[in-house]
């Protein structure tokens, strides 16, 4: 059995119940070492192997996890966040499917929610935006061309970027160019939860220099709206002339 693992956002302790336990659990560990937290490993007992799949290959990963199952082990496929966002995980459980082997998914905190509670921020507020894009620029691997930052850009939306630190001279044109003003909030999160976490706000206009400033050039997530400062309206939700499955409209 395979057990893919969202290690939560940075914070050891951001790991879920469920994922804590099917780590302590695990026989054999196979983890994204360029971006989970080490620290997690610590929970691993004490025979358990384990293999860091940033020096791995695919099909190297498929062929621990092979060996894993002839001798009737268990394997967690343990991944940065939640897996399901830009985790690679659908060719690992295609893979899997092929060759019979069984495998389940415990989510886990995105570095996208950690990046808000760093920000004590809200991405959907009422009058102001309540869609969320999640998106990456192009740079090694290609994006589809109708999902380029300045297509997205037009919509107005809240955007969070990954994998985008080191190309925030092309994000920002795009950004403008798509249509957000040039002094739209923005803001660079280093590491988001980790204990080296950094918050940085800024503007579309000057994300460079922010990073520049704070020498950031990677592992760092990107947050873009009017979400981040200024006016909305407060929620409906709560208010006291509006009714629900709960309670009745007080006014």
């Amino acid at each position: 059995m395979v057990h893919f693992v969202g290690a939560g956002s940075g914070a050891a302790d951001l790991i879920t119940l469920r994922g804590a336990k099917l780590l302590k659990e695990a026989d054999v560990i196979i983890y994204a070492g360029s971006l989970v937290n080490p620290a997690l490993l610590d929970m691993a007992k004490d025979n358990a192997e384990i293999h860091n799949s940033a020096a791995m290959t695919l099909d190297e990963v498929i062929s621990v996890i092979q060996e894993a199952e002839r001798l009737g082990k268990t394997t967690m496929r343990l991944h940065t966040g939640d897996p399901c966002i830009y985790g690679a995980i659908r060719e690992q459980m295609d893979r899997l499917t092929d060759l019979g082997i069984q495998y389940d998914i415990c989510p886990g905190v995105s570095s996208l929610c950690g990046a808000a509670a760093a920000l004590k921020a809200e991405y959907t507020l009422p009058d102001v935006s309540q869609s969320v894009i999640i998106t990456r620029m192009a740079g090694k691997t290609p994006v589809p061309e109708k999902e380029s930052i300045a297509s997205l850009a037009a919509h107005g939306a809240t955007m969070v970027v990954f994998l985008s630190t080191g190309l925030l001279k092309e994000l920002s044109q795009e950004l403008i160019i798509g249509g957000y003003a040039p002094n739209t909030p923005a803001a660079i999160v280093y590491k988001a939860t980790w204990p080296d976490e950094k918050v940085m706000r800024c503007t579309v206009d000057t994300l460079v220099d922010t990073a520049k400033q704070n020498g950031v050039t990677k592992t760092a997530l990107i947050i873009v709206g009017n979400c981040l400062e200024g006016d909305y309206s407060l929620s409906r939700l709560y208010a006291a002339d509006f009714s629900t499955e709960f309670r009745e409209a007080k006014v």
